[in-house]
């Protein structure tokens, strides 16, 4: 068995093959950036989305929002 594996340069973005099908997801729960950052995008703060799920860690947004602006930053590249 294999665990999650962190993306380079990040502390709390993952990735594991069985989980999600491999999307970059939130280290500790099955929450995958993408749907944190359909939280945000609908207005939720983070303390909601924590409320919302919990084990979710607030102090993970900063750090999905720069995974978000670097994935983005490559596609335009």
């Amino acid at each position: 068995q294999t665990s999650s594996q962190p993306f380079p340069g990040y502390q709390w973005i993952v990735h594991h093959p069985d989980l999600l099908g491999g999307q970059p997801t939130i280290q500790g729960t099955r929450i995958s950036v993408a749907q944190a950052l359909e939280c945000l995008s609908i207005g939720m703060t983070a303390q909601e989305i924590a409320d919302d799920y919990p084990g979710f860690p607030a102090e993970s947004i900063p750090e999905v929002l720069h995974f978000a602006a670097q994935q983005v930053q490559r596609v335009a590249a």
